[in-house]
Protein backbone atom coordinates (compact mmCIF):
# COMPACT_ATOMS: atom_id res chain seq x y z
CA UNK A 1 0.00 0.00 0.00
CA UNK A 2 1.46 3.33 -0.49
CA UNK A 3 2.31 5.85 1.75
CA UNK A 4 0.54 8.98 1.24
CA UNK A 5 1.26 11.76 3.23
CA UNK A 6 1.84 16.07 3.07
CA UNK A 7 5.08 16.13 1.19
CA UNK A 8 5.50 19.64 2.92
CA UNK A 9 6.21 22.97 0.71
CA UNK A 10 8.80 22.37 -2.43
CA UNK A 11 12.38 23.07 -2.00
CA UNK A 12 13.80 26.85 -3.12
CA UNK A 13 15.20 26.25 -6.50
CA UNK A 14 18.99 27.17 -6.71
CA UNK A 15 19.84 30.08 -8.79
CA UNK A 16 21.36 28.42 -12.48
CA UNK A 17 19.17 25.46 -12.15
CA UNK A 18 17.39 26.07 -15.63
CA UNK A 19 20.96 25.66 -17.22
CA UNK A 20 21.67 22.11 -15.47
CA UNK A 21 18.12 20.67 -15.74
CA UNK A 22 17.93 21.83 -19.28
CA UNK A 23 18.80 18.84 -20.51
CA UNK A 24 16.09 16.76 -19.22
CA UNK A 25 13.46 19.09 -18.25
CA UNK A 26 11.53 21.56 -20.30
CA UNK A 27 9.02 22.83 -17.56
CA UNK A 28 10.54 25.83 -15.63
CA UNK A 29 12.84 25.15 -12.74
CA UNK A 30 10.25 26.62 -10.17
CA UNK A 31 7.22 24.47 -11.84
CA UNK A 32 9.60 21.03 -11.81
CA UNK A 33 10.37 21.69 -8.06
CA UNK A 34 6.81 22.14 -7.36
CA UNK A 35 4.78 19.80 -9.41
CA UNK A 36 7.34 16.87 -9.86
CA UNK A 37 10.78 16.77 -7.49
CA UNK A 38 10.48 14.10 -5.00
CA UNK A 39 6.55 13.75 -5.60
CA UNK A 40 5.57 12.45 -9.47
CA UNK A 41 7.41 10.98 -12.49
CA UNK A 42 7.44 14.06 -15.17
CA UNK A 43 7.81 12.54 -19.01
CA UNK A 44 9.52 15.07 -21.58
CA UNK A 45 9.72 14.36 -25.51
CA UNK A 46 12.72 14.75 -27.51
CA UNK A 47 11.08 17.71 -29.24
CA UNK A 48 11.04 19.74 -25.93
CA UNK A 49 14.55 19.33 -25.26
CA UNK A 50 17.75 20.65 -26.52
CA UNK A 51 20.61 18.35 -27.99
CA UNK A 52 21.60 16.15 -25.44
CA UNK A 53 25.02 17.28 -24.39
CA UNK A 54 26.14 13.73 -23.23
CA UNK A 55 27.98 12.64 -26.07
CA UNK A 56 27.20 8.92 -25.67
CA UNK A 57 25.89 6.42 -28.16
CA UNK A 58 26.81 2.93 -29.33
CA UNK A 59 30.31 3.82 -30.44
CA UNK A 60 31.32 4.84 -26.67
CA UNK A 61 29.64 1.60 -25.56
CA UNK A 62 32.12 -0.55 -28.05
CA UNK A 63 35.17 1.68 -26.77
CA UNK A 64 34.44 1.27 -23.14
CA UNK A 65 34.32 -1.98 -23.13
CA UNK A 66 37.23 -3.01 -25.59
CA UNK A 67 39.90 -0.30 -25.04
CA UNK A 68 39.19 1.43 -21.96
CA UNK A 69 40.28 -1.70 -19.99
CA UNK A 70 37.17 -1.60 -17.73
CA UNK A 71 37.12 -3.65 -14.48
CA UNK A 72 34.15 -4.37 -12.23
CA UNK A 73 32.47 -2.85 -10.84
CA UNK A 74 32.51 -0.48 -14.03
CA UNK A 75 30.17 -3.39 -15.87
CA UNK A 76 27.84 -5.64 -15.24
CA UNK A 77 25.15 -7.77 -16.70
CA UNK A 78 21.76 -8.94 -15.87
CA UNK A 79 19.18 -11.52 -17.36
CA UNK A 80 15.75 -12.16 -16.30
CA UNK A 81 15.66 -10.33 -13.16
CA UNK A 82 18.67 -11.57 -11.86
CA UNK A 83 22.93 -9.89 -11.98
CA UNK A 84 25.19 -12.30 -13.36
CA UNK A 85 28.36 -12.98 -11.44
CA UNK A 86 31.38 -11.05 -12.59
CA UNK A 87 33.81 -13.92 -12.96
CA UNK A 88 31.84 -14.47 -16.35
CA UNK A 89 32.21 -11.40 -17.61
CA UNK A 90 36.59 -10.53 -17.09
CA UNK A 91 39.50 -12.51 -17.94
CA UNK A 92 43.30 -11.57 -17.29
CA UNK A 93 44.68 -8.00 -18.69
CA UNK A 94 47.19 -9.98 -20.49
CA UNK A 95 51.38 -9.26 -20.33
CA UNK A 96 52.31 -6.28 -18.47
CA UNK A 97 49.02 -6.23 -16.68
CA UNK A 98 48.80 -8.33 -13.74
CA UNK A 99 44.74 -7.37 -13.47
CA UNK A 100 43.02 -10.70 -13.24
CA UNK A 101 39.25 -8.47 -13.14
CA UNK A 102 39.86 -6.49 -16.38
CA UNK A 103 36.06 -6.29 -18.81
CA UNK A 104 36.15 -9.16 -21.59
CA UNK A 105 34.28 -7.54 -24.54
CA UNK A 106 34.19 -11.68 -26.10
CA UNK A 107 32.30 -12.78 -23.11
CA UNK A 108 30.22 -9.37 -22.75
CA UNK A 109 29.05 -10.23 -26.37
CA UNK A 110 28.12 -13.63 -25.91
CA UNK A 111 26.29 -12.70 -22.67
CA UNK A 112 24.82 -9.96 -24.58
CA UNK A 113 23.93 -12.14 -27.80
CA UNK A 114 22.16 -14.62 -25.02
CA UNK A 115 19.43 -11.98 -24.07
CA UNK A 116 21.82 -10.16 -21.32
CA UNK A 117 21.61 -6.67 -20.41
CA UNK A 118 24.60 -4.25 -20.60
CA UNK A 119 24.93 -1.73 -17.60
CA UNK A 120 28.34 0.52 -17.42
CA UNK A 121 28.33 2.30 -14.34
CA UNK A 122 29.85 5.19 -12.83
CA UNK A 123 29.49 6.82 -16.27
CA UNK A 124 29.99 10.11 -14.66
CA UNK A 125 34.07 9.02 -14.17
CA UNK A 126 34.71 7.62 -17.18
CA UNK A 127 32.78 9.59 -20.25
CA UNK A 128 33.88 13.15 -20.11
CA UNK A 129 30.71 14.59 -21.50
CA UNK A 130 28.22 12.66 -19.34
CA UNK A 131 30.70 13.43 -16.34
CA UNK A 132 29.85 17.45 -17.77
CA UNK A 133 26.23 17.03 -17.34
CA UNK A 134 26.33 14.89 -14.60
CA UNK A 135 28.19 17.86 -12.79
CA UNK A 136 25.57 20.52 -14.16
CA UNK A 137 22.51 18.19 -13.23
CA UNK A 138 24.10 17.99 -9.53
CA UNK A 139 24.96 21.95 -9.33
CA UNK A 140 21.24 22.67 -10.05
CA UNK A 141 19.64 20.40 -7.64
CA UNK A 142 22.39 20.76 -4.91
CA UNK A 143 22.28 16.34 -4.93
CA UNK A 144 25.08 14.16 -6.30
CA UNK A 145 24.58 12.51 -9.37
CA UNK A 146 25.95 9.18 -10.65
CA UNK A 147 25.15 8.29 -14.23
CA UNK A 148 24.66 4.25 -15.15
CA UNK A 149 24.62 2.89 -18.76
CA UNK A 150 21.84 0.64 -19.87
CA UNK A 151 22.21 -1.51 -22.82
CA UNK A 152 19.52 -3.88 -23.64
CA UNK A 153 19.20 -6.37 -26.58
CA UNK A 154 15.84 -6.47 -28.84
CA UNK A 155 12.52 -7.39 -26.98
CA UNK A 156 14.51 -8.23 -23.63
CA UNK A 157 14.13 -6.88 -20.20
CA UNK A 158 16.80 -6.47 -17.88
CA UNK A 159 15.09 -6.05 -14.56
CA UNK A 160 11.66 -6.92 -13.14
CA UNK A 161 9.79 -4.46 -11.57
CA UNK A 162 11.37 -2.99 -8.41
CA UNK A 163 11.97 0.53 -7.21
CA UNK A 164 15.17 2.66 -6.92
CA UNK A 165 16.66 4.57 -3.10
CA UNK A 166 17.54 7.70 -5.39
CA UNK A 167 15.96 10.09 -7.79
CA UNK A 168 16.39 9.19 -11.62
CA UNK A 169 16.15 10.90 -14.84
CA UNK A 170 16.46 8.46 -17.89
CA UNK A 171 17.68 9.96 -21.07
CA UNK A 172 17.00 7.41 -23.85
CA UNK A 173 19.71 7.51 -26.32
CA UNK A 174 19.25 4.62 -29.19
CA UNK A 175 16.42 2.54 -29.78
CA UNK A 176 13.30 2.24 -28.21
CA UNK A 177 11.96 0.93 -24.84
CA UNK A 178 8.60 0.26 -23.19
CA UNK A 179 8.07 1.66 -19.40
CA UNK A 180 5.79 1.15 -17.10
CA UNK A 181 5.48 2.98 -13.99
CA UNK A 182 3.76 2.50 -11.14
CA UNK A 183 2.78 4.42 -7.47
CA UNK A 184 5.67 3.53 -4.21
CA UNK A 185 4.79 0.46 -1.96
CA UNK A 186 7.49 2.57 0.17
CA UNK A 187 7.15 6.83 -0.24
CA UNK A 188 10.52 7.76 -0.21
CA UNK A 189 12.91 5.18 0.27
CA UNK A 190 16.15 5.77 2.23
CA UNK A 191 19.32 4.33 0.95
CA UNK A 192 18.71 1.48 3.76
CA UNK A 193 15.29 0.59 2.50
CA UNK A 194 15.29 -1.65 -0.96
CA UNK A 195 12.85 -2.47 -3.02
CA UNK A 196 14.26 -6.23 -1.96
CA UNK A 197 12.76 -5.70 1.71
CA UNK A 198 9.79 -5.08 -0.16
CA UNK A 199 9.50 -8.22 -2.61
CA UNK A 200 5.59 -9.55 -1.88
CA UNK A 201 3.95 -5.75 -2.31
CA UNK A 202 6.64 -4.67 -5.29
CA UNK A 203 5.16 -7.83 -6.90
CA UNK A 204 1.15 -7.35 -5.89
CA UNK A 205 1.89 -3.79 -7.29
CA UNK A 206 3.05 -4.63 -10.75
CA UNK A 207 0.02 -6.09 -11.17
CA UNK A 208 -2.29 -2.83 -11.00
CA UNK A 209 -2.37 -0.94 -13.82
CA UNK A 210 1.22 1.86 -14.48
CA UNK A 211 0.20 5.74 -14.29
CA UNK A 212 2.76 5.85 -16.68
CA UNK A 213 2.85 3.53 -20.02
CA UNK A 214 4.80 4.64 -22.54
CA UNK A 215 7.37 4.16 -25.57
CA UNK A 216 11.03 6.49 -24.94
CA UNK A 217 12.35 7.53 -28.28
CA UNK A 218 15.91 8.47 -28.21
CA UNK A 219 15.91 12.37 -26.89
CA UNK A 220 13.25 11.29 -24.34
CA UNK A 221 13.16 12.17 -20.90
CA UNK A 222 11.84 10.45 -17.75
CA UNK A 223 11.97 11.64 -14.90
CA UNK A 224 11.49 9.11 -11.66
CA UNK A 225 11.25 10.11 -7.89
CA UNK A 226 12.91 7.08 -5.85
CA UNK A 227 10.32 4.63 -4.73
CA UNK A 228 8.47 4.48 -7.98
CA UNK A 229 7.87 0.94 -9.40
CA UNK A 230 9.11 0.68 -13.07
CA UNK A 231 10.47 -1.88 -15.53
CA UNK A 232 11.37 -1.34 -19.10
CA UNK A 233 11.30 -3.78 -22.19
CA UNK A 234 13.41 -2.96 -25.24
CA UNK A 235 11.62 -2.51 -28.28
CA UNK A 236 13.28 -3.81 -31.82
CA UNK A 237 16.52 -2.98 -32.49
CA UNK A 238 18.95 -3.17 -29.60
CA UNK A 239 18.19 0.24 -26.76
CA UNK A 240 20.56 2.53 -25.10
CA UNK A 241 19.41 4.57 -22.25
CA UNK A 242 20.98 6.70 -19.09
CA UNK A 243 20.32 7.07 -15.99
CA UNK A 244 21.10 10.21 -13.99
CA UNK A 245 20.83 8.94 -10.28
CA UNK A 246 20.38 11.69 -7.73
CA UNK A 247 21.11 10.58 -4.08
CA UNK A 248 19.06 12.72 -2.15
CA UNK A 249 20.11 14.54 1.15
CA UNK A 250 17.14 14.34 3.51
CA UNK A 251 16.43 15.58 6.38
CA UNK A 252 17.40 11.78 7.76
CA UNK A 253 20.96 12.69 7.09
CA UNK A 254 20.82 15.41 9.38
CA UNK A 255 19.68 12.93 11.62
CA UNK A 256 22.13 11.24 11.60
CA UNK A 257 25.02 13.81 11.50
CA UNK A 258 23.27 15.28 14.33
CA UNK A 259 22.95 11.72 16.61
CA UNK A 260 27.05 11.27 15.71
CA UNK A 261 27.63 14.34 16.93
CA UNK A 262 25.28 13.84 19.82
CA UNK A 263 27.49 10.37 20.66
CA UNK A 264 30.22 12.85 20.31
CA UNK A 265 29.09 14.67 23.68
CA UNK A 266 28.38 11.76 25.44
CA UNK A 267 31.79 10.60 25.26
CA UNK A 268 32.39 13.52 27.50
CA UNK A 269 30.08 12.61 29.76
CA UNK A 270 32.30 10.94 32.52
CA UNK A 271 28.72 9.51 34.21
CA UNK A 272 28.00 7.76 31.17
CA UNK A 273 31.48 6.06 30.88
CA UNK A 274 31.29 5.09 34.80
CA UNK A 275 30.53 1.07 34.46
CA UNK A 276 27.27 -0.19 35.68
CA UNK A 277 27.31 -1.75 39.83
CA UNK A 278 28.56 -5.18 40.25
CA UNK A 279 25.69 -8.52 39.91
CA UNK A 280 23.05 -6.12 37.27
CA UNK A 281 20.80 -7.85 35.51
CA UNK A 282 21.68 -6.90 31.61
CA UNK A 283 18.78 -9.07 30.61
CA UNK A 284 16.08 -7.39 33.05
CA UNK A 285 14.22 -4.73 31.02
CA UNK A 286 13.60 -2.99 34.35
CA UNK A 287 17.66 -2.67 34.31
CA UNK A 288 17.00 -0.56 31.02
CA UNK A 289 14.11 1.22 32.60
CA UNK A 290 15.29 2.44 35.78
CA UNK A 291 18.20 4.21 33.92
CA UNK A 292 16.30 5.76 30.87
CA UNK A 293 15.08 9.49 32.37
CA UNK A 294 18.93 9.91 33.48
CA UNK A 295 19.90 8.83 29.86
CA UNK A 296 17.33 11.06 28.81
CA UNK A 297 18.05 13.99 30.25
CA UNK A 298 21.74 13.44 29.27
CA UNK A 299 20.84 13.01 25.50
CA UNK A 300 18.85 16.23 25.85
CA UNK A 301 21.62 18.11 26.95
CA UNK A 302 23.75 17.00 24.46
CA UNK A 303 21.37 17.80 22.34
CA UNK A 304 21.25 21.23 23.12
CA UNK A 305 25.50 21.39 22.81
CA UNK A 306 25.62 20.55 19.33
CA UNK A 307 26.14 23.83 17.94
CA UNK A 308 24.77 24.57 14.23
CA UNK A 309 28.46 25.08 12.99
CA UNK A 310 29.03 21.35 14.01
CA UNK A 311 25.92 20.04 12.18
CA UNK A 312 26.90 21.84 8.91
CA UNK A 313 30.27 21.06 9.13
CA UNK A 314 29.52 17.02 9.56
CA UNK A 315 26.94 17.81 6.09
CA UNK A 316 29.60 19.47 4.44
CA UNK A 317 31.95 16.13 4.81
CA UNK A 318 29.72 14.22 3.08
CA UNK A 319 28.97 16.51 0.40
CA UNK A 320 32.27 16.71 -0.28
CA UNK A 321 32.89 12.37 -0.15
CA UNK A 322 29.80 11.99 -2.41
CA UNK A 323 31.45 13.71 -5.84
CA UNK A 324 34.66 14.47 -6.84
CA UNK A 325 35.32 18.13 -8.54
CA UNK A 326 35.82 18.55 -11.90
CA UNK A 327 38.60 16.78 -13.67
CA UNK A 328 41.85 18.65 -14.10
CA UNK A 329 45.11 17.31 -16.45
CA UNK A 330 47.93 16.98 -14.16
CA UNK A 331 50.82 17.58 -16.69
CA UNK A 332 48.81 20.01 -17.95
CA UNK A 333 48.52 22.23 -14.45
CA UNK A 334 51.52 21.68 -13.84
CA UNK A 335 53.01 23.53 -16.74
CA UNK A 336 50.33 25.92 -16.98
CA UNK A 337 51.36 27.49 -12.37
CA UNK A 338 54.91 27.72 -14.10
CA UNK A 339 54.39 29.36 -17.57
CA UNK A 340 56.19 32.49 -17.90
CA UNK A 341 52.77 33.47 -20.05
CA UNK A 342 49.93 33.87 -18.00
CA UNK A 343 47.40 31.39 -18.85
CA UNK A 344 43.56 32.15 -18.02
CA UNK A 345 42.26 30.62 -15.18
CA UNK A 346 39.57 30.10 -13.11
CA UNK A 347 37.68 28.56 -10.05
CA UNK A 348 37.60 24.79 -10.49
CA UNK A 349 34.01 24.01 -10.67
CA UNK A 350 32.97 21.56 -7.75
CA UNK A 351 35.17 21.98 -5.02
CA UNK A 352 32.47 22.01 -2.43
CA UNK A 353 34.49 25.07 -0.44
CA UNK A 354 34.19 25.59 3.02
CA UNK A 355 36.27 27.92 5.63
CA UNK A 356 37.43 26.89 8.29
CA UNK A 357 38.99 30.08 9.65
CA UNK A 358 41.30 30.65 7.46
CA UNK A 359 41.99 27.56 5.79
CA UNK A 360 40.08 26.75 2.95
CA UNK A 361 38.67 22.99 3.13
CA UNK A 362 37.73 21.72 -0.18
CA UNK A 363 37.13 18.34 -2.45
CA UNK A 364 40.91 18.49 -3.59
CA UNK A 365 42.16 19.21 0.30
CA UNK A 366 43.07 22.11 2.85
CA UNK A 367 44.77 24.88 2.08
CA UNK A 368 45.96 26.74 5.36
CA UNK A 369 46.11 30.79 4.79
CA UNK A 370 47.11 34.19 6.02
CA UNK A 371 44.31 36.69 6.97
CA UNK A 372 45.18 38.67 4.32
CA UNK A 373 45.52 35.84 1.61
CA UNK A 374 42.33 34.34 2.87
CA UNK A 375 40.67 37.38 2.39
CA UNK A 376 41.91 37.64 -1.15
CA UNK A 377 40.92 33.96 -1.82
CA UNK A 378 37.40 34.51 -0.31
CA UNK A 379 36.66 37.52 -2.71
CA UNK A 380 37.85 35.07 -5.50
CA UNK A 381 35.53 32.35 -4.40
CA UNK A 382 32.73 35.02 -3.67
CA UNK A 383 33.12 36.33 -7.44
CA UNK A 384 33.90 39.60 -6.71
CA UNK A 385 37.41 39.44 -7.52
CA UNK A 386 39.38 37.35 -10.51
CA UNK A 387 42.31 35.22 -10.96
CA UNK A 388 44.21 37.42 -12.59
CA UNK A 389 43.98 40.20 -9.25
CA UNK A 390 45.68 37.40 -7.31
CA UNK A 391 49.46 38.24 -6.81
CA UNK A 392 51.26 35.21 -8.99
CA UNK A 393 53.11 33.42 -5.89
CA UNK A 394 49.44 32.99 -4.26
CA UNK A 395 48.10 32.09 -8.00
CA UNK A 396 50.65 29.56 -8.55
CA UNK A 397 49.90 28.11 -4.98
CA UNK A 398 45.72 28.16 -5.80
CA UNK A 399 46.88 26.46 -9.24
CA UNK A 400 49.01 23.65 -7.58
CA UNK A 401 46.62 22.94 -4.62
CA UNK A 402 43.84 22.60 -7.16
CA UNK A 403 41.73 25.34 -6.92
CA UNK A 404 42.48 27.19 -10.00
CA UNK A 405 42.48 25.25 -13.24
CA UNK A 406 43.23 27.02 -16.67
CA UNK A 407 40.92 27.46 -19.91
CA UNK A 408 37.40 27.61 -20.30
CA UNK A 409 34.71 26.45 -17.79
CA UNK A 410 33.00 22.89 -18.78
CA UNK A 411 29.73 23.29 -20.12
Amino acid sequence: MTDVHDPGPPAPVPSGAGRGLGPFVALPPERFAAEHWDRAPLLTRAADLPAPTHGFGADAVDELLSRRALRTPFLRMAKDGATLDARELTLGGGVGASITDQVSEDRVLRHFADGATIVLQGLHRTWAPVSDTARGLSSALSHPVQVNAYVTPPQNRGFDDHYDVHDVFVVQVAGEKHWRVRPPVLEAPLRGQPWTDHRDDVRAAAEQEPVVDAVLAPGDCLYLPRGWLHSATALGGTSIHLTFGVHVWTRRTLADDLLAAVGRVLDDDLALRRALPPGVDVLDPRTVASAREALRESVLAALDAVRDEDLAAALARGARAAERAEPLGVLAQHAAADAEVGPRWRVRDGLAARWEGPTLVTRVGRVALDSADAAEVGALLAGSSAPDDLAPRLRRRLALAGVLVSGPSSP
